[in-house]
């Protein structure tokens, strides 16, 4: 078992987690040119192993400098509406994350950043399907029905201030047969992911209308990150020259 401060892209690689864009060894070479011409760039943790959202940001352009997970209790409150969910787990995760990169001394210094995803019909949350059942559940109630996906986000800048946000997609499923349900079952794709489906897999075929942000629906919304990270003073493009060296290499 890899504990969260052993978490790396190269620990999720040997758990056989494809990552898009950069590869391990690419990560490490532009983690190691801190330097910009303000100085140094300040570190970034992420505070999940989750490799959607790992490759969400190097699609950006952004390696972050270590993974932090944080271990939540993800339940939600007694009338709690999934936007108030999302953004409470999302500051859950970001303060646990801080507490681990502040003890140590080469992180001390670094934003953090946290997320997280929930799908909705109304007030019902339809959390993560770990179980093949809960998955089948999922997928039934959202054939030919309308849901939301909020994924609530925060930032946590190295002189401890927080910023936070909560971003909605709006989609609509298809009207699935049992057949096409039983298939994706058995694909596998559904494990562990809100609401049964991955929107970057098969499930963009269930999916006849999609109003929002896409990569929200992944599991982080680039737009928004990208103009927080800026916002607060985290260079987004500086690892941006570095990824033609890489592919020119």
């Amino acid at each position: 078992m890899i504990s969260p401060r052993d978490v790396s892209l190269t620990a999720l690689s040997k758990l056989g987690l494809k990552l898009p864009s950069l590869s391990p060894s690419s990560f490490a070479s532009t983690a190691a040119k801190p330097k910009t011409s303000a100085g140094y760039r300040p570190k970034l943790v992420l505070a999940s192993a989750s490799p959607r959202r790992l490759g969400l940001l190097e699609q950006a352009g952004i390696a972050p400098d270590a993974l932090r997970p944080a271990s939540v209790d993800e339940t939600p409150k007694k009338g709690e509406v999934p936007h108030h969910l999302v953004r409470r787990l999302a500051r859950a995760k970001a303060e646990a994350a801080k507490k681990l990169a502040r003890a140590e001394p080469e992180l001390a210094n670094s934003f953090v950043l946290a997320a997280d995803t929930a799908v909705a019909v109304g007030k019902r949350v339809l959390g993560k399907a770990e179980m093949e059942h809960e998955a089948a559940r999922a997928l039934e109630f959202l054939s030919g029905r309308a849901h939301r996906v909020y994924t609530g986000v925060c930032l946590i800048t190295p002189d401890d201030r927080s910023k936070d946000l909560v971003v909605e997609t709006r989609l609509r499923f298809k009207r699935l047969s049992r057949k096409e349900i039983e298939a994706y079952l058995a694909s596998g794709e559904w494990q562990g992911k809100a609401g049964g489906y991955a929107i970057q897999g098969i499930a963009g075929s269930f999916v006849v209308k999609l109003i929002g942000s896409y990569t929200n629906v992944v599991g982080l919304p680039l737009t928004e990150v990208m103009g927080m990270l800026q916002s607060e003073g985290f260079p987004v493009t500086f690892f941006w020259p570095n990824l033609a060296e890489i592919e020119t290499a």
